[in-house]
């Protein structure tokens, strides 16, 4: 090295001994591998004399260290001792097997951190691979548990411990300073072949020093931070165990014999431990102990959310503890605002909650769950979004209830609540008429500057604003309800099949109830007629609701209110298959829009007289409706623009395509129902998107398009729960009639 450096820097001999004070003969042995153990000083001089970067001075330092002899009559080396029913992380084994190899050839980083929550896992990963890998580092294999959670081993007590397992004499440690220690063990660790494991790092200052650079060696940090401060090396973060790993441990704990005998019981233990390596290794102990008493006897002790946490220990060993070691670290923001987040609905969520419940920005918020997700406490999963842990949820909970004063507590529930329902008035109103564009005076959390970014937030929070609206309601938040829910209305057609608007409507038609609003009551009960006839095809009760509005519009002389309650009960009876009654209705509905100028309502009514038509025979009748209603959204004045007019035309389309198709017309079918399934894909309106595919997949088989109508099918079933379900019966039969490819 040194004679690589001379050649480099251009001088000769005589130069160097010039210019650093080294005779030319200690130069030259040195550089012949005569002298192999320059003093320190010595190395530092001819560092200076070639003007060497800091970089290279401290591996020049390392390359004469390393040429020491060390003893070696200290410290044995053996191979950590594993946990015997370990189960589960094939895919972390594999990787950490893979860098075992690649450091062998002392050209790739040698260090992999494993990070994650407390009771994930990570000393016990650790010691299992380094017992697997044990056999492929001849030189030994060493633990050091840096005590990073309570106690933190020093830095320098952690270098004189692997050093002197390393088999470093006291008097050569004695030499050295702590640099000097640092920079002898890099240089052990990179000439030989040997596995360390650094158990429970606090932080990235305590392990930084330990750490070789390059090498042959492998070494393992457990820690519950990440250590993002630690460059250039490999990561692996741990989560819970998937379902079938949590289930095997707890067999493998308390015998195949007894875990088999009460198989669902133990699926259920594994859930309730949130399939936590520790809770389930504490929950499996806990029934070894008492062999009397059944698996289901631990399930009713877990389910109390209350008591979950307290029963979830064995001896010495509890889960609450782990977690209360990372809590006490924190600081004061960040352990009040991760007792919050227990506050919140739903399993994960972005940084504007934590912004709503602190009463802080977003970017204050956010530092504050960097701490978290730093600490292991808080998980950042996707973009932008974060969960807790169910067991962590129920720590925090605990840690809320007794630190933080129940005027706090409400207050920070309020503004959660407040903000999510506040946003979600203002995404729902981007698709109700008059609305659209949030007003300059709202001021939110997050961006709603178009549809597109509504609809998203709207569907990814939607159990959050849910939570909150049923807070409200028992609250006795009448007003406040009723204004979420009439910003609703429109935005519903595009996610029919979420599963909740049935209840969404029934909480409004009771708070309207409450106020003692006969229009209001009309009003919602009429959405709740239609909840439950189209999301959940309950027709029976939703002509009652629909009887029930029509009644309220009445006593409130809302017409058109009126023609909403009839258009909703015929939408039932076509589905009952009553034809005519739902003809009937439709056609009455029609008429008392027209009156009203309620063109919105007279175009929905309108197609679905048309729909009616068909059905009872009458496809040229059909056709001509349907047609009319199109030439009317086509006009330049059309008074009917934007959502509203895109949901009725690709409705329309799809039913201009059932007519032709009750005509025979299959050409002119397939045309119509592409054009639907463009308008519905372009809105997101997944039902119409359902429905168009299945109707195109039959007529595309009356064309002989076989394979065509096959991908179709097929794309409903890819949507899934967001398609019909009738649908989806409808487009399996055809399949299984199909021929093969």
């Amino acid at each position: 090295m040194l004679r690589k450096l001379r050649q480099r820097a251009d001088l000769t001999l005589e130069e160097l001994a010039e210019a650093s004070g080294v005779s030319v003969r200690a130069i030259s042995d040195m550089e012949r591998g005569r002298s192999r153990v320059p003093r320190r000083q010595t190395v530092a001089a001819l560092s200076e004399g070639l003007r060497l970067a800091a970089s290279e001075r401290e591996a020049l330092l390392e390359a004469a260290r390393a040429a020491r002899p060390v003893s070696t009559s200290a410290g044995a080396l053996v191979p950590p001792r594993s946990v015997g029913d370990f189960t589960g992380r094939d895919r972390e084994l594999v990787s950490l097997r893979e860098v075992a190899q690649r450091a062998g050839s002392g050209e790739v980083s040698s260090v992999v951190i494993i990070s994650g929550p407390p009771g994930c896992g990570k000393t016990t990963l650790a010691l299992k691979a380094a017992a697997d890998l044990a056999v492929d580092f001849p030189d030994g294999s060493l633990v050091v548990d840096l005590h990073g959670v309570e106690g933190p081993m020093d830095t320098t007590e952690a270098l004189l411990k692997l050093l002197k397992t390393l088999g470093v004499s006291d008097r050569r440690l004695a030499q050295e300073d702590a640099q000097g220690r640092a920079g002898l063990l890099r240089a052990l660790l990179g000439e030989r072949r040997c596995l360390v494991v650094l158990d429970n790092a606090r932080d990235e200052g305590q392990v930084r020093a330990l750490l070789p650079s390059r090498g042959r060696s492998l070494v393992l940090v457990t820690s519950r931070r990440p250590l993002t401060g630690l460059a250039d090396v490999g990561r692996l973060a741990l989560l819970e165990l998937a379902p079938d790993e949590a289930v095997e441990l707890l067999r493998r704990i308390l015998g195949a014999e007894r875990a088999d005998a009460e198989a669902q019981a133990v699926v259920r233990v594994a859930e309730l431990c949130g399939r936590l390596p520790l809770a389930l290794r504490v929950a499996g102990n806990w029934l070894t102990a008492r062999s009397g008493w059944s698996v289901d006897h631990l399930v009713r002790r877990l389910a109390d959310e209350e008591r979950r946490l307290a029963a979830l220990a064995a001896g010495d060993v509890r889960v609450e503890a782990a977690f209360e070691l990372s809590y006490r670290q924190l600081t004061g923001q960040a352990a009040r605002l991760l007792r919050l987040l227990s506050l919140v609905p739903g399993s994960d969520f972005t940084v504007a909650y934590g912004a709503a419940l602190t009463g802080t920005g977003v970017f204050e918020a956010e530092d504050i769950m960097d701490e978290l997700v730093e600490a292991g406490l808080l998980r950042a999963v996707g973009t932008g979004r974060y969960q807790l842990h169910d067991l962590l949820r129920l720590f925090a909970r605990a840690r809320l209830m007794h630190e933080e004063e129940p005027g706090e507590r409400e207050a920070a529930e309020g503004r959660l609540h407040t903000w999510l329902l506040d946003t979600a008035v203002v995404a729902g109103r981007w698709y109700e008429p008059g609305y659209g564009v949030p007003p300059a005076s709202w001021n939110g959390l997050v961006p709603l500057d178009s549809a597109e970014e509504a609809r998203t937030w709207l569907q990814s929070e939607a159990s959050a604003w849910l939570a909150a609206l049923r807070f409200a309601a028992r609250g006795g938040q009448h007003a406040r309800v009723i204004e979420t829910v009439e910003a609703m209305h429109w935005f519903s057609d595009l996610w029919v099949f979420w599963g909740h608007w049935p209840e969404v409507y029934h909480l409004s038609s009771e708070a309207a109830a409450a106020l003692d609003d006969a229009q209001l009551r009309a009003v919602h009960l009429n959405h709740c007629a239609w909840a439950l006839g189209n999301c959940e095809h309950r027709y029976r009760e939703a002509i009652e609701r629909a009887q029930k509005a029509l009644e309220s519009a009445v006593r409130a002389g809302d017409s058109s209110q009126q023609a909403w309650a009839l258009k909703y009960a015929a939408d039932a009876y076509y589905g009952l298959g009553e034809f005519q009654e739902g003809a009937d209705r439709n056609f009455a509905a029609m008429n008392l829009f027209e009156s009203d100028g309620a063109y919105e309502g007279w175009l929905q009514a309108g197609a679905a007289y048309g729909t009616s038509l068909r059905r009872l025979g009458r496809a040229e009748e059909a056709l001509a409706q349907h047609r009319r209603i199109i030439a009317f959204l086509d006009e330049p004045d059309c008074p009917v623009t934007g959502h509203v007019a895109d949901i009725t035309r690709a409705h329309t389309n799809n039913a201009l395509g059932r007519d032709h198709a009750a005509l025979r017309q299959w050409q002119q079918a397939a045309d119509q129902y592409r054009r639907a399934l463009l308008q519905s894909s372009s809105m997101g309106m997944t039902h119409g998107e359902s429905r168009s595919l299945t109707w195109l997949g039959e007529v595309l088989l009356e064309l002989g398009e076989t394979e065509e109508a096959r991908s179709c099918l097929r794309q409903v079933l890819a949507l899934g729960d967001a398609a019909d379900s009738e649908d989806l019966r409808t487009v399996r039969k055809l399949l299984d009639t199909l021929p093969a490819r």
